[in-house]
Order: C-alpha cells, then sequence, then structure tokens
C-alpha cells in the first residue's frame, strides 16, 4: 500500500482541534489519546481508497488469537492495523499513537509493541505518531536515544503532527544500535 503515507497525512490534517485536544467543563482543554485516534481512524476511512486489498483496524485485542498466542504477541493491542484480517501475510502496517505529553513515559511501551509486531508477526511498517503539545527536538532525541539503545528490531517510522489543520510529518525512521550491527 504505497499510498499510505500521503493518506495518513492528509487525514491528520483533517483532524479539527476539538478532536486534537479536547475541551473539558470547567477546566482547560487536554489531549485524550482515545478521542484522537478515534477522529484518525475516521478521517483515514474517510480517504480509504476503494479496492483496496487490506483493511484499516482500530485497537484490535489480540488476547486469544492462536497464531499470535504461538508468537507470543498475544498480549498487545496496537492502535491501529494496516492489515487482511485472517491473513498472517497481509500483515501491511501497525500505528501506535500517543500524544506528546505522554510520550516520553510511553516510548518503551510503544516501541516494544511495533517492534513485536514488525518482528515476530511480519508487519512491513511501523509507525510511532506522536501529536499535540510541544514536540521538541529533546522529545524526538528521548524517544530516538530509548531506540538506539533498545536490541529491539526496527526500523520504527517516527512522525509527528504539531498542530490541528497541519499534516503530521515523517521526521525520521528510528533505529537501534543492535539491529544496526
Amino acid at each position: 500500500m504505497q499510498e499510505l503515507s500521503h493518506l495518513l497525512a492528509e487525514a491528520t490534517a483533517a483532524i479539527e482541534r476539538d478532536y486534537f485536544l479536547l475541551s473539558i467543563h470547567g477546566g482547560l482543554p487536554v489531549y485524550r489519546e482515545r478521542v484522537y485516534c478515534y477522529e484518525l481512524y475516521h478521517q483515514m476511512r474517510k480517504r480509504w481508497p476503494g479496492g483496496c486489498p487490506f483493511w484499516l483496524n482500530g485497537e484490535v485485542d489480540k488476547a486469544a488469537h492462536p497464531k499470535l498466542m504461538e508468537l507470543g504477541a498475544d498480549g498487545f493491542k496496537p492502535d491501529l492495523l494496516v492489515h487482511r484480517p485472517g491473513d498472517m501475510g497481509g500483515n501491511h502496517a501497525v500505528l501506535e499513537v500517543k500524544p506528546a505529553r505522554s510520550a516520553r513515559q510511553g516510548a518503551p511501551k510503544d516501541l516494544n509493541t511495533l517492534s513485536v509486531f514488525r518482528r515476530v508477526v511480519g508487519y512491513e511498517r511501523a509507525i510511532y505518531l506522536i501529536y499535540g503539545g510541544d514536540i521538541s527536538g529533546k522529545l524526538v532525541e528521548h524517544i530516538e536515544h530509548h531506540a538506539e539503545r533498545s536490541d529491539m528490531p526496527l526500523p520504527v517510522e517516527l512522525w509527528v503532527h504539531t498542530a490541528p489543520g497541519q499534516a503530521a510529518v515523517h521526521v525520521k525512521t528510528l533505529q537501534s544500535s543492535a539491529a544496526a550491527r
């Protein structure tokens, strides 16, 4: 699915402020990953190419999946999958999404999930999408540093979505030093 990068950029650009940063009665707006992911799913589905052999699914619970149990990968629930359900040979992309405020702490778990789906489950692409807030170079460096130190077989594409109305961009592909050797 060559057009996934373009589709992801278009879909993220269409996410409106109220899905990006949720208004709270009596308080300041907050970033809510699930609200953002549901809207991202919606925007991607609106643009999904007709006749595409892959499906977009959100937060598929892999518990009790016989093949993934056998592989030791059944304890994961990625945010989005681009795949052919029922066909382990049709695993195209796995996506994890995290608001910037949670990415520093969430990176180890998310990178591990992405790595397992690349290495064990056979997905072709792994995308880590960070959105909102202060996505500074320091946050990107922190995530990159964690990826470099890990023994996880990457690559994982790191995408950032800084503001509503703007497209997410692929900022770098993360590699571990162990995988580079």
